[in-house]
Order: structure tokens, then sequence, then C-alpha cells
């Protein structure tokens, strides 16, 4: 028995220190800027409503304005489906403000049809392959930095992040998405990423 409680202390010890490194790597990549000629910029989605973009996602599209017109990229992909409801998918929206905002539209790729950071990104590699492109510069909230970086590394991606500061996500509500991803990023090493967002689509379809 003693040894039992002994092995028990031993793992639980290894898990604890897991998380806690892994937690140092996610706070790490947030605060880390990796901006650098790519030959694409990938904007992750997130919500709009009724075909404008949320102050998060705005504030994404934002900074990949601003890194296009530093011509760190010569293309802007932007992702995400549709909720059912939605008259709009979230890239179109993301679209539709980057050409409102001066970006021509021949410069910008879409990705229509993911409901998951995984599933985009997934989709849109398998474009930007047609199109011999795998250097991509990642643009998301800070604390989605570590998780997309790697997630793109599982696609065969050349993958940097470059985060926005001007999300309106910070404080507490930041700290909740810095430990939800700490989780998700420690889960993802170890069964892959890939695997991780196909247990989370039954989990989700189940609910």
């Amino acid at each position: 028995m003693k040894l039992v409680f002994k092995l028990a202390a031993i793992l639980l010890t290894a898990v604890v220190v897991y998380l806690a490194v892994t937690f140092a790597q996610v706070w790490r990549a947030a605060r880390n800027d990796e901006a650098r000629a790519a030959d694409a910029i990938v904007v992750f989605g997130t919500a709009q409503y009724d075909g404008v973009p949320s102050p998060v996602l705005a504030a994404r599209l934002d900074h990949a304005i601003a890194l296009y017109e530093k011509r760190l990229a010569p293309v802007i992909v932007v992702t995400g489906g549709s909720r059912p409801g939605d008259q709009f998918t979230e890239a179109t929206a993301s679209a539709n403000y980057l050409i409102r905002r001066g970006v021509p539209d021949d410069d910008v790729l879409r990705e229509v049809s993911g409901t998951s950071s995984w599933q985009s990104l997934a989709a849109a590699a398998n474009f930007l392959a047609d199109r011999s492109i795998d250097n991509v510069l990642l643009v998301s909230d800070p604390f989605h930095s570590f998780r997309i970086r790697a997630m793109a590394s599982e696609l065969g991606l050349e993958g940097r992040s470059s985060p926005t500061r001007t999300s309106p996500i910070r404080g507490m509500t930041e700290a909740r998405y810095m430990a939800r991803e700490t989780v998700a990023v420690a889960v993802g090493r170890v069964v892959g990423f890939r695997r991780q967002a196909s247990i989370e689509d039954v989990v989700t379809s189940r609910a």
C-alpha cells in the first residue's frame, strides 16, 4: 500500500511539474513576437456579429494589416466558418474588414469551413500547399501563440506567432484563457493536436 501511495505521489508531482513548465512556455510565447518575412499571414477567426468582427477579431485583423503594410507577407489568410444561425462566416466578415481598410481583395485568401483553430489551420494549410506556401506568420491573441505554433508544426507549416497587443481580453479573463491553453497544450503534446481536436469535436457534439 505504501508503494502505491508513493507511486501516486510521484505521478502527481510529475503532472504538476509538467503543467507548470507548460504554463511557463505558454506565458513566454504570449509575450514574444516572432514577426519576420513570410509567405502569408494567417489570422485565426473568432466571433463576428452579422458581418461585423467582434472587438477581439478586429484587434487580430488590425495587427495583420500592420504586418501586411510592413510588407512582411504578400497575402493575408482569414479563417473561420459560421455558427448555426449566422449569415456570415468569420472569414467573410474578416475579409470584408480588411478590404474596407485598403487590403486588395486579391491579397486576401479565405478559409470558410473551420469551426476550431485546428480545423481552420488544417484547411488553410491544404490550400496554401497548393500555392507552395509553408512559411507563415500566425496572428491571434497572445495566450493562443504557443498552441497555434505547435499545431502549425504538426501540419508541416513553418509557423511563427505574432500576437496582437490590442486585444480587449485582459486581466482575469486573460488568465483564464492562459490556464485553458496550458491544459490544451499539455494534452495536445501527448496525444497530438489532430487527435485532441477530434476528441473535442466528439465531446462537443454529445453535449
